[in-house]
């Protein structure tokens, strides 16, 4: 088991809480459980009760449902940084969707209770939950937008080129390591590994990309970009 972090100085490097006071901290704190899940664990299933909100310090997250065909459709994929469960802790409503760890993964997990005593306090905090909110919200919309409007090869496209826009390179020839299998890149993007699958080797045909397992190697960017245009 790896030692235990100070729980204030984590609390402090995150966008929702680096701006709060010491004494902040430490109430945000005491309301704090620190969690460490090993790859492959279930950390709640459809169904089970909010006691709160998590937030991911390292590892990976995959938040998904089982389609009535029996299919697993996944929502989001939570890397370091990033928070879950915001918005049916506010709405005291169970959980809709199961999560599941993709790496050894440790959790933050900030009580419901701890929350709402806090925006009682300090409306500040209120804003920056909201707006945190708003942000998955818009992502969220950009994804329906996407399945409605773009074809899985349009999507395909976008979704490397987001994954290469992270590792910041502009132009000419880059590789990149998809963060998680084809499958759950697959789900994500409303595709069967199958379509997935396909639309790699099209755009391999083309000269475009090559793939080697996991890494995808760009021929080059602007040329990608060019074909998604």
């Amino acid at each position: 088991m790896p030692p235990k972090i100070k729980t204030q100085a984590v609390l402090a490097t995150l966008p929702l809480f680096k701006e709060l006071a010491p004494e902040e901290l430490d109430r945000i704190a005491a309301g704090t459980s620190e969690i460490h899940v090993p790859r492959g664990e279930v950390l709640f299933n459809t169904g089970d009760t909010v006691s709160g909100f998590h937030l991911v310090i390292y590892g990976q997250v995959k938040l998904s449902f089982v389609t009535p065909g029996g299919q697993e459709k996944v929502v989001e994929i939570i890397g370091p940084g990033s928070s879950f469960g915001e918005a049916l802790m506010f709405m005291e409503k169970p959980y809709i969707v199961m999560a599941q760890t993709l790496a050894d993964t440790m959790l933050l997990h900030i009580s419901k209770d701890t929350v709402f005593e806090e925006i009682d306090r300090e409306p500040g905090f209120a804003r920056k939950m909201l707006a945190g909110l708003s942000r998955r919200l818009h992502s969220l919309i950009s994804d329906v937008e996407s399945y409605s409007l773009q074809s899985g090869t349009q999507r395909v496209i976008g979704y490397l080129l987001r994954q290469d826009d992270a590792m910041g390179a502009d132009s000419g020839p880059t590789t990149l390591t998809l963060p998680v299998s084809k499958a759950i890149v697959a789900s994500r993007l409303n595709l069967t590994p199958e379509h997935f699958s396909r639309i790699l080797h099209e755009l391999q045909a083309q000269g475009l990309i090559r793939v080697d397992g996991r890494d995808v190697h760009i021929v080059d960017i602007g040329k990608l970009r060019e074909h998604n245009g």
